[in-house]
């Protein structure tokens, strides 16, 4: 899988705000329609700052819905398969990823 999966799925905008080894921080638009798919990260957390909401993040194990509105904060351990999609018409949030080495592994929707 490539770095960022750039080639699984499109958002409105990707900027990376900080990368060190072991640590990254990206600032994500997604709009109408786009989604972060069904995936999990083997040993790094994602903690979720929303900007400009709402936005949806679903996860499994265990099975939960999250809606975050502008302010909102969420982590999602390591080993936590997650799905992020606005929940309007679009979002914009921070995502801090560490500490650990990134990875992408999808997973497939729940049924």
């Amino acid at each position: 899988m490539s770095e960022d999966a750039k080639s699984e799925y499109e958002v409105e905008q990707r900027e990376t705000v900080a990368e060190v080894p072991g640590l990254r921080v990206r600032l994500l638009t997604l709009g109408a329609g786009q989604n972060v798919p069904w995936h999990l990260h083997t040993t790094i957390s994602d903690t979720f700052f929303c900007m400009l909401g709402p936005m949806r993040v679903l996860t499994q194990s265990p099975n939960a819905e999250h809606v975050l509105e502008s302010g909102d904060s969420l982590v999602v351990p390591p080993g936590v398969a997650h799905f992020v999609e606005p929940a309007s018409l679009g979002c914009k949030f921070l995502i801090v990823q560490g500490v650990g080495q990134y990875d992408y592994v999808p997973v497939d929707a729940p049924s």
